[in-house]
């Protein structure tokens, strides 16, 4: 396996680690027996262990943020930092046979985004940024804000009803921020806290496909921080980009908390 790694540059590595991973996780799925809590935990561990067992051997000067590993100040001073997500959406993939879960890779290079991938293994599809990806043209409607499909934040629905917007219920947060790459919905919009590798794979690819990406205030999202919490982010149509900040502020100048 790691001979097909080599000589990769970062984007096209991305997507290799991200399909790797994605493999992993679906031959444990269909090949697991016991309770999907176990199927959860064993999904997290195991992908977590082959990303970093790839990193060690194909980036090993480059530091690396996990969402399942230890964090270290040592990523604080390196220039090159990958933030993966060994398994985002655990709930959904424990729910067979559900594919609304995926995995992200992304690396930081000296301040920013540099490449990424987000692998949507069960829908047998992974965007990065070793492809050109462009957005299909918008058809006429409402406004489609992607929403969580358990648990549907009180603030986004109280966005939706202030831009008349239409909610499409989805699970992870990959597979919302690349549902508006694919035209599923036009906005993605999260205000109830996150952590940096829970965006940045998907930010992007976002960004590699032209879509407007920042905090809810419109403020840029900054990566490898002390702390990782990223509470927040808005991936929508650039031509949605100054309505919807406008309508965020609105709301959130109305409630503070944001529900």
């Amino acid at each position: 396996m790691q001979q097909s790694f080599t000589g990769l540059d970062d984007h096209a590595l991305s997507r290799a680690l991200a399909d790797a991973a994605g493999r992993l996780l679906l031959d444990l799925r269909s090949g697991w027996t016991g309770d999907a809590a176990d199927l959860r935990s064993a999904g997290d561990a195991q992908s977590h262990t082959l990303l970093m067992e790839l990193l060690s051997t194909t980036r090993p000067n480059d530091a690396v943020l996990s969402e399942e590993g230890v964090d270290s100040t040592v990523r604080l001073a390196a220039e090159r930092v990958w933030i993966v997500d060994p398994l985002d959406g655990t709930r959904e993939f424990g729910e067979v046979p559900r594919s609304d879960w995926a995995v992200h890779v992304a690396l930081w290079e000296n301040g920013d985004l540099v490449s990424g991938a987000v692998a949507r293994p069960a829908m047998g599809s992974t965007l990065a940024t070793d492809e050109v990806l462009t957005v299909p043209a918008r058809a006429d409607g409402p406004v489609r804000l992607a929403v969580s499909r358990t648990r549907p934040p009180e603030f986004v629905t109280r966005l939706a009803a202030a831009i008349d917007a239409e909610l499409v219920p989805m699970g992870s947060a990959g597979i919302k921020a690349t549902a508006v790459v694919d035209d599923v919905v036009d906005a993605y919009v999260h205000a109830g806290g996150q952590f940096e590798w829970d965006s940045a794979a998907p930010v992007a690819v976002a960004r590699a496909a032209g879509l407007h990406t920042s905090r809810i205030d419109g403020t840029p999202l900054d990566y490898n921080r002390e702390d990782p919490k990223l509470p927040d982010l808005l991936i929508c149509r650039p031509q949605l980009a100054s309505m919807l900040l406008d309508a965020i502020s609105t709301l959130t100048h109305e409630d503070p908390d944001r529900g």
